[in-house]
């Protein structure tokens, strides 16, 4: 008997086709290995800025582990695309695997003391894993090149993973089964074993394998084509630059210099389309995180808590469920003007700053409700800014443009670590000046 139209059962088959049809075609190997490499990739990065206070103790500024945790990576995102190309996937994974373990060995190895050369120790651990951590994204998402669409949603759905299974794992460790931070540490740093694993064992090599790599280089762009794509408008610079270097014959291989001038060209041409919405949404998003957030604070009485500190991870964690559903959510959702979400993410920071100095919002609620729509823009902004390029620029130049654009979330992280530290000081002081010395009680 067929379900009756409209009927709970006639609904769930309508969306179990619609279910089957998105997913029609993809490799359960690929999805799996790409979402691990997502979750590895980025939950060593979560779980050092979870232990900030375990790390560095209560008279060094947090930011300045978030600094240690994204510098290296935002120039290893920075200059790596230029060379890295001539690197073969298979060593990259090895050396990312060697960096991060290293790093997180030398954190969890270093004596729990405070005194500046045991945190001196942590920052050079904290800044390996940073390495390992650029490196890894701008190296897999050039990776989804070969693999499709499928990779890149299950990349995107694996780092929005990594922020609540990051901060929970650590939570869980060091407060639910007790162990000490040091053997907290000590665990996670096995877990890019398991990056490893998915590189060499999981994900089906034939599609890299038979892609030839792009060995061939790009050929160089003459003097009389640079001064025309020069004089070209920002919205049609993509299409002349990009479509003006071309796939050449294998003798004909570019001079280190030439490859890089032709590099910097593709760079110019995807600043204004791809770079700068996620760069100006990284920037709001990690500003709000690590600079008003702290300050986002109502009586005990009008809250769910017992104590202030509880406001801030609280924050964290609704935060980074927005981040998970919208990084997971691009088989059925796609945002096509990525300018759109960018701004209203800076109107999020301009209304809770406005909040934490005027105090007009009346409910921690509607704070918790921002915050998880704030998670939501900053997901679908990263998994669509990538998909964008995956559509519509030219194959030849995608994997190269896949890694360069995610130099963008790390620049915005680390003009957002500076304009946090110098945002948590100004809206507490604020406060307190104005009678509500909330943030004094953290």
């Amino acid at each position: 008997m067929l379900p009756l139209p409209g009927s709970p059962a006639s609904s769930w088959s309508i969306y179990q086709a619609r279910l089957k049809a998105t997913f029609e075609g993809a490799d359960p190997r690929v999805c799996s290995a790409f979402w691990l490499f997502g979750l590895i990739n980025n939950v060593l990065y979560v779980i050092i800025l979870s232990a900030a206070l375990d790390l560095v103790g209560p008279s060094v500024p947090k930011g300045a582990v978030l600094l240690a945790d994204v510098l290296p990576s935002f120039f290893t995102k920075l200059l790596a695309p230029y060379f890295i190309q001539a690197v073969p996937y298979s060593l990259r994974i090895l050396v990312f695997f060697a960096l991060s373990t290293c790093g997180m060995l030398l954190i969890a190895l270093t004596p729990a003391t405070h005194n500046s050369g045991a945190i001196t120790a942590k920052m050079v651990g904290i800044m390996l894993a940073s390495l390992s951590s650029g490196g890894g994204e701008l190296s897999f998402l050039a990776l989804t090149h070969y693999y499709g669409h499928f990779s890149l949603a299950f990349w995107s759905s694996g780092t929005g993973g990594a922020g609540l299974i990051g901060a929970g794992a650590y939570v869980i460790a060091t407060t639910s089964i007790g162990l000490s931070v040091r053997t907290s540490l000590l665990a996670f740093a096995f877990l890019p074993l398991i990056m490893l694993l998915a590189f060499f064992v999981v994900l089906p090599r034939g599609p890299l394998n038979s892609s030839g790599r792009a060995k061939s280089g790009y050929e160089a762009i003459t003097r009389d084509e640079d001064d025309e794509d020069s004089a070209q408008s920002s919205d049609t610079l993509l299409s002349t630059s990009i479509h003006s270097i071309r796939p050449v014959d294998p003798v004909r291989s570019l001079s280190y210099w030439d490859s890089i001038k032709a590099n910097l060209l593709r760079s110019r041409s995807l600043f204004f389309p791809y770079m700068l919405p996620l760069l100006l949404v990284y920037i709001a998003e990690y500003t709000i995180n690590q600079g008003v957030a702290p300050t986002l604070l109502f009586p005990l009485s009008s809250s769910p808590f017992k104590e202030y500190r509880s406001f801030y991870p609280t924050y964290g964690a609704i935060y980074q469920a927005g981040v998970m559903i919208s990084r997971s959510s691009s088989p059925f959702i796609r945002i096509h003007h990525l300018y759109t979400p960018s701004l209203l993410q800076i109107l999020n920071l301009f209304v809770l700053t406005l909040h934490a100095l005027f105090d007009f919002i009346p409910s921690v609620w509607v704070v918790f409700f921002i915050v998880f729509w704030e998670g939501l823009l900053g997901g679908v902004v990263y998994i669509s800014t990538f998909a964008e390029i995956t559509d519509n620029v030219p194959k030849e130049d995608r994997e190269f443009s896949l890694g360069a654009t995610s130099v963008s979330d790390s620049g915005g992280i680390c003009i957002a670590g500076f304009l946090g530290m110098a945002f948590e000081v100004w809206l507490c002081r604020y406060q307190v000046a104005h009678g509500r010395d909330y943030c004094r009680r953290t």
